[in-house]
């Protein structure tokens, strides 16, 4: 009677949709006394039974709990270990075998049976980082993100995939030598096909089999933890696995998706919709990201695809469909987006969701009780767009479609941007950011050079895709691991030299973070010489002697006596020239000690010159100033 009572309760709060950790009842559990439990939400079923390695897949029945929907029931000689899943009778009388939704591990693919997992007993060694995380403001801190995908950064010669541990030994120091604050994960958890690269998930508290178990994940956690770096997990709440054995039709009818079999139905991307209004829909997927956030201990999650869960029209058939105020807005995804923000902060204020979201939307990074979605930051999708556009064309262009880079900076401070170049930008055709750029070898060096320069400058946090840092010439493929062996040429390696300084300047100079997000962060010098193709700016910091000046030439001719404006006169040293020879650039012997005087230039009231390199970028900062 008093389980019945307990799962009654939680059931009313599943229900109302005020469950946020409703793993820790349904699913399967295996109890300190020998008996496991499975416990499932199905309200329209006639009958519910497990069916596993333990029972022969023949039937063990649940039981109905009152009128919660829920069927539970308890089993002896149930072994960590064994495969299991629910056989589902529907209202018209068809059994179907359905996944656990709640299951903490499935089998190898292409199996998707779920694994019964004793509780998960971890020790933690990450107190530290915890505590640093929950002092500090993330939005005044350096954020320069390695994107991640676990099944292609490197493999064995066999092509087999190393597993959590393996990937944590080559992974950390390779972050730390490389200085990226933070690494992105493309979705960790459980999905079928490789080549949906985790964004059609199988299991949303299941972390891939692929390359282990859960205990191995959450030392990978811990570690990066341990060495000073933040982990974020992109997470795919709008649609799941189009399987008929998954979550589609769960108990004979729409469960988790929409009613309405068209907007239930993601024709773009061959998924089903959650039904986000359905107070059912929200405890499950509140409760995953509480899961993922309190018991791996991550640092955010990159929320994917938040325009498909924002309009209506998003997806393709769906043109002119309307809510009930006559727009195209879906109000309950918005509601649920700002429900999830609202609690995901309430719980844990320092940990950080991310949108990423492709529309005009406003509001995505204000709060809620301002009307906004109350995400912490946004990518940019635009800017980058925008950006990558511009540095494809052939630089005799360039001058004529400035517009490209300068539009950026009239919208820059109306969301907190991630500048992201992402795994989207070099597959699929798209090429890599390496084959991307115009000319020969070394000019398609010197640009990306320039390009990534201009990236962890420009104001906002900064994420790149894996290979990218050393300039790996084919785009991104998720069945092999990345070029290593690009890294014997001798401009790859400089390349990936180069990216190793630029990371480190860009986290041990302040102004080039800790006001990303305020408009005294950026002071405009020179940001429209569309004549000369060359573009100039200041990133202030917080201190008014502390700042760092860029210099940009996006065309391969050199400007002498190249006039830069600063607010003081004085002494300046060089941070960086993209075209050092150690870099893989021509200059032997670059500038490094300038003098300005009192010319004003370009508003500033200082100035000095200097020359500008081809196709190339300077960083300077002041060291005695007047």
């Amino acid at each position: 009677m008093v389980l019945e009572h307990v799962l009654a309760e939680s059931g009313y709060l599943f229900n109302t949709g005020k469950s946020f950790r409703s793993y820790e009842f349904l699913g399967c559990h295996v109890l300190n006394d020998g008996i496991t439990t499975f416990t499932v939400w199905a309200p329209h079923s006639k009958s519910v039974a497990v069916v596993g390695d333990f029972n022969q897949w023949q039937d063990s029945e649940l039981t109905k709990v009152g009128t919660t929907g829920i069927w539970h029931g308890e089993f002896n000689g149930v072994d960590p270990g064994s495969l299991y899943k629910l056989a589902i009778t529907g209202p018209d009388g068809e059994r179907h075998l359905k996944i656990d939704p709640y299951a903490k591990e499935f089998e190898k693919k292409p199996g998707d049976a779920a694994v019964v997992v004793k509780p998960v007993d971890k020790k933690w060694h990450d107190s530290l980082w915890l505590a640093r995380r929950k002092r500090s403001d993330a939005k005044k801190r350096p954020m320069n993100i390695y994107e991640l995908h676990l099944g292609s950064w490197r493999r064995h010669e066999d092509d087999s995939y190393y597993s959590y541990e393996e990937i944590a030994d080559e992974l950390i120091p390779y972050l730390k030598k490389m200085d990226y604050t933070h690494v992105e994960l493309m979705p960790v958890m459980e999905h079928l096909l490789d080549a949906s690269w985790g964004y059609q998930q199988l299991g949303y508290f299941a972390i891939t089999s692929r390359f282990g178990g859960v205990d191995g994940f959450l030392d990978l956690v811990d570690k990066l933890h341990q060495a000073n770096i933040g982990v974020f997990v992109d997470w795919v709440p709008g649609h799941f696995i189009r399987n008929y054995d998954a979550l589609y039709q769960y108990d004979g009818t729409p469960t988790y998706e929409y009613q309405d079999e068209n907007r239930a139905n993601n024709r773009g991307w061959g998924a089903w919709n959650f039904d986000l209004g359905k107070a059912q829909v929200q405890s499950f997927l509140i409760s995953s990201a509480l899961y993922w956030l309190e018991q791996c201990h991550l640092d955010g999650l990159r929320v994917d695809s938040v325009s498909n869960m924002l309009y209506l029209d998003y997806d393709v058939g769906k043109e002119g469909l309307t809510n009930q105020k006559g727009d195209n807005r879906n109000l309950e995804g918005i509601e649920f987006l700002q429900r999830l923000n609202n609690v995901v902060h309430q719980e844990h204020p320092d940990v950080l969701m991310i949108a990423e979201e492709s529309s005009a939307y406003s509001g995505v990074t204000d709060t809620v009780a301002n009307g906004g979605l109350g995400f912490d930051f946004k990518w940019n999708l635009g800017w980058m767009h925008d950006t990558l556009k511009f540095f494809e064309m052939d630089p005799l262009y360039r001058r004529d479609h400035f517009d490209l880079l300068t539009f950026a900076f009239v919208y820059m401070y109306n969301e907190k941007f991630i500048m992201p170049f992402s795994h989207d930008e070099v597959v699929h055709g798209k090429k890599s950011l390496m084959h991307k750029m115009p000319g020969d070898r070394y000019n398609q060096f010197a640009n990306l050079r320039t390009l990534m320069t201009y990236l962890l400058v420009f104001p906002g946090k900064k994420l790149t895709f894996m290979g990218s840092e050393w300039g790996q010439f084919l785009e991104w493929r998720d069945w092999s691991q990345l070029e290593w062996v690009d890294l014997k040429d001798p401009l790859n390696h400089k390349m990936q030299e180069f990216m190793q300084s630029l990371n480190s300047i860009y986290r041990d100079n302040r102004p080039l973070w800790e006001q990303d997000y305020e408009p005294a962060g950026l002071i405009y010098s020179n940001t429209d010489d569309a004549q000369n193709s060359t573009m100039g700016f200041i990133r202030q910091g917080k201190r008014k002697h502390q700042f760092v000046v860029a210099a940009f030439n996006f065309v391969p001719v050199e400007r002498k006596e190249y006039r830069i404006g600063v607010p003081y006169a004085g002494e300046y040293e060089l941070l960086i020239n993209t075209e050092d020879v150690n870099y893989g650039g021509t200059w032997t012997k670059p500038e490094i000690k300038f003098t300005a005087d009192k010319t004003p230039f370009n508003g500033q009231p200082a100035s000095f010159t200097t020359t500008l390199p081809a196709m190339g970028a300077l960083l300077i900062r002041p060291t005695k100033l007047k």
